[in-house]
């Protein structure tokens, strides 16, 4: 992949030169193949780990939210950095932003069950 990515790279740097539109369109491209190449590499770790909570008890709507959030946290660093490469640097700020605040709002059923574990405890 890592060669991949340096092609893809050089590719990018090259049509810079002539047309930033498809210079972008190259990054975004070979950003997204290495996204779902990682995606079904991971797949048996990930079912592995997935198996480990379970054994620990760990209730399966947590762990589905975790994975969700990992997604979101990749998605949008690849986002916010291929923003910064086109020479917005705003955006890039934005996309974090949004990711910020979606993994928030992801974790607050977890949030809410750990405030009434608290409860139960006192």
């Amino acid at each position: 992949m890592g060669v991949f990515c340096v092609c893809g790279a050089l590719l990018a740097v090259l049509l810079k030169q002539y047309c930033s539109e498809q210079s972008l369109l190259i990054s975004t491209a070979v950003c997204t193949a290495v996204f779902f190449a990682a995606v079904v590499m991971l797949d048996v770790p990930l079912n592995e780990i997935r198996e480990i909570f379970v054994s620990a008890g760990v209730p399966e709507s947590s762990i589905s939210l975790v994975f969700k959030a990992l997604g979101i946290c990749c998605i949008t660093h690849i986002s916010a950095e291929l923003c910064r490469d086109s020479g917005e640097g705003a955006m890039g700020a934005a996309a974090e932003l949004w990711g910020r605040a979606a993994v928030t709002v992801l974790s607050l059923p977890i949030m809410k069950n750990f405030l009434l574990l608290i409860d139960k405890l006192l």
